[in-house]
């Protein structure tokens, strides 16, 4: 198989050189195209017909990431950050051993390109602040999108994201997304991918998506709610028990009184 990694710090040393009006493009074309195919299957285009319209710089803006007019000498000491060759190096290999491990368990897999990358998240940004220093993507077989608020422990911790993420594209190569999709399915698939995470790295690396919930909260708020919604199909309700009411409520959802991250708490109890 071949895995290759999109290095953003390269790109955004490159924007940060460049004039203000050219880096959408470098953004767009440069870090974002690889993934073009990833963000059609959720109906995000390259480049939006309309100036301001929506496409992928308000894709990955709108959950966290800096918009590219905030790509200037400003943040050259978190492009630094994500410089270290070590740093790609670890995150390539969580991948790696990750679809390396399935395959030799006797678990084919179809895809064999897989592309991946590392988007720095705004600290301003109310989305980034609530996912916290860290966090991924890889719901598309094939693609893989870290995020990061560039520190001491989100850089050690990054690589466990992806082992999660890259459990998800292995899980659905082989699973067939649909509109009918449960909130049970995705309950399996998050604590499927959790666990995996704490099996590869340690159960003490287990993300703050699940950590940050007391047992008192998911005994009696989230369990509860769960329960009654099991064979939900809703995908935008699935969205509220998947994130939780502040994250929705960004996006201009009613909240359903379902707190951060939800399923990731349910999936491991």
């Amino acid at each position: 198989m071949k895995i290759k990694a999109i290095r953003s710090d390269k790109v955004y040393k490159k924007m940060i050189s460049a004039k203000l009006c050219d880096r959408d493009d470098i953004y767009r074309y440069e870090l974002m195209k690889p993934f073009a195919f990833k963000y059609s299957c959720i109906g995000v285009p390259l480049k939006t017909e309309k100036p301001g319209g929506y496409d992928v710089i308000m894709a990955s803006t709108m959950v966290g990431a800096f918009s590219p007019s905030k790509i200037d000498s400003e943040r050259i000491d978190d492009v630094e950050k994500i410089s270290d060759e070590n740093f790609w190096r670890a995150c390539e290999e969580s991948i790696r051993k990750t679809l390396e491990g399935f395959e030799s368990n006797g678990i084919l897999l179809s895809v064999k390109d897989y592309i991946f990358t590392v988007l720095l998240n705004d600290p301003q940004n109310q989305m980034a602040r609530m996912a916290g220093d860290y966090c991924g993507d890889g719901g598309i077989p094939g693609y893989i999108i870290g995020t990061i608020i560039p520190n001491e422990k989100s850089l050690k911790m990054l690589p466990v994201a992806l082992a999660h993420e890259t459990n998800h594209n292995v899980r659905w190569q082989f699973m067939k997304w649909s509109n009918k999709i449960t909130l049970g399915d995705m309950i399996v698939s998050e604590g499927l991918a959790e666990n995996f995470a704490a099996y590869m790295f340690g159960e003490d690396k287990i993300g703050i998506w699940v950590t940050s919930t007391t047992k008192e909260t998911l005994e009696n708020v989230i369990k509860p709610a769960i329960k009654e919604n099991i064979n939900c199909d809703d995908f935008s309700r699935l969205s509220s028990f998947l994130y939780g009411d502040e994250i929705m409520a960004l996006r201009g959802c009613t909240p359903i009184g379902m707190p951060y991250c939800g399923v990731f708490n349910q999936a491991l109890s």
